[in-house]
């Protein structure tokens, strides 16, 4: 029911933001005589914030038209090179551009679409022939498509990897996993190893991945961790109502996982929108429209089908299978030892509160037969969790570390 009371509510939220705005462009329109009043300016901002608050969001676009590569601009093609019913492997083709290792980002199915790593996706691109997985919202897949959880998603990964062809090309292929799908990419790793699979990648880059939770155990391990599993599934699932594709299927609502993440911060995004609020007034839109931009991103979220996202708090948060040795894959022990050639890099941020230190580098304790020599290891000191993958520090201080991993590895 509160699904159903969610759209009820969003149907209301998006009237209200569309008056907002026509109510603030109209107090903005220099042929209107109320424009010039005093109040006239903060009415408009005001409004103008409640309608960017408040606006439906679907899904974004990458928006990554060119690159630059040896100084020259290079056009670039978005591809979807293989269709599945949860997810596409889509390429991000350098027009003209031949050669260079491969790499496959592996996006979080976590709540956000897979653009919350275009700045990610946008850095990379000079060095490498840049894929990703870009999950769907699973309110969109017909329940005709069936299930969709760990397992599947481990099949997905190496799907994806046969795809892009064998490790022994120019360059090889290369996976980065951000986040969540650490857990997933190690394992689809592990799996190919023990079945000497030729399209297992040449490495493996995880970044605040909860690898193992029980080290430095953080506010959102605590939380899939203080309730029991049956919680969970009483309090958190909701079936799709009958105006999407994939009504009747069961789902864990992205409104509800971005309500935990807002309330976690919750004074940090109230300052962010009074600011925005500020810079309105001031007359400040650049500053104005970065704030808008972020959130634009933010807020845009996907819901997760409920036996993925209910078998990632057992396995995942509260039974710690994977670090066990006691995580299986359709029936078989996931063994972590089977890793033998490809090489590993841990990479967390010190102020992460995503996932705590620790926690990603446990991959690399692990991988037990895995030489020395193919194991590496990045703490980010003052990064937090958003900052590995996005903004300044990722790509001035956490992106050269990736590239020189890879590179004498392809």
């Amino acid at each position: 029911m509160f699904y159903d009371a969610y759209e009820l509510q969003r149907s209301w939220l998006s009237s209200a933001s569309a008056l907002a705005t026509a109510t603030a462009g109209w107090l903005n329109d220099p042929a209107n005589p109320f424009a010039y009043l005093g109040g006239g300016p903060v009415m408009a901002s005001a409004l103008e914030v409640f309608a960017h608050a408040s606006a439906s969001r679907g899904k974004p676009a990458f928006g990554l038209d060119t690159t630059v590569i040896d100084g020259r601009e290079v056009k670039v093609i978005e591809e979807v090179v293989l269709a599945r019913p949860f997810g596409d492997l889509k390429r991000f083709r350098r027009e003209g551009v031949e050669g260079g290792p491969k790499l496959l980002i592996v996006a979080p199915m976590s709540g956000h679409f897979a653009t919350l790593l275009r700045g990610t996706v946008e850095r990379m691109l000079p060095f490498a022939d840049v894929h990703i997985t870009d999950w769907h919202d699973a309110k969109n897949v017909p329940v005709s498509e069936g299930r969709f959880d760990l397992d599947d998603y481990v099949d997905y990964l190496i799907a994806f990897l046969e795809e892009m062809g064998s490790n022994e090309g120019q360059g090889g292929t290369h996976m980065l996993a951000v986040c969540q799908p650490s857990v997933p990419s190690l394992a689809a790793v592990a799996v190919m190893s023990a079945d000497k699979n030729p399209a297992r990648p040449k490495t493996l880059t995880m970044m605040g991945g909860p690898i193992d939770t029980r080290e430095a155990p953080t506010a959102v391990n605590t939380l899939a961790t203080e309730r029991p599993f049956a919680w969970f599934e009483q309090n958190v699932i909701a079936t799709v109502p009958a105006c999407h594709p994939g009504a009747g299927r069961r789902v864990y609502p992205g409104f509800l996982q971005l309500t935990g993440f807002m309330s976690m911060n919750l004074g940090n995004h109230m300052l962010s929108h009074w600011e925005m609020f500020k810079h309105l007034v001031q007359g400040d839109g650049a500053s104005a429209q970065a704030t808008k931009d972020f959130y634009e991103e933010y807020r845009s979220v996907a819901d997760m089908t409920a036996e993925f996202y209910l078998q990632t708090i057992d396995v995942v948060f509260q039974e710690h299978k994977l670090p066990r040795g006691m995580m299986t894959h359709r029936g078989r022990k996931v063994d972590t030892g089977a890793i033998t050639d490809v090489a590993l890099l841990a990479i967390e941020g010190e102020r992460d509160d995503i996932s705590g230190l620790g926690q990603t580098k446990a991959a690399l304790t692990l991988a037990t037969n895995l030489p020395d020599d193919k194991k590496r290891y990045l703490m980010a000191e003052g990064v937090g969790h958003y900052g590995i993958f996005n903004g300044s520090k990722w790509r001035n201080r956490i992106a050269p570390v990736v590239e020189n991993f890879i590179t004498p590895n392809t």
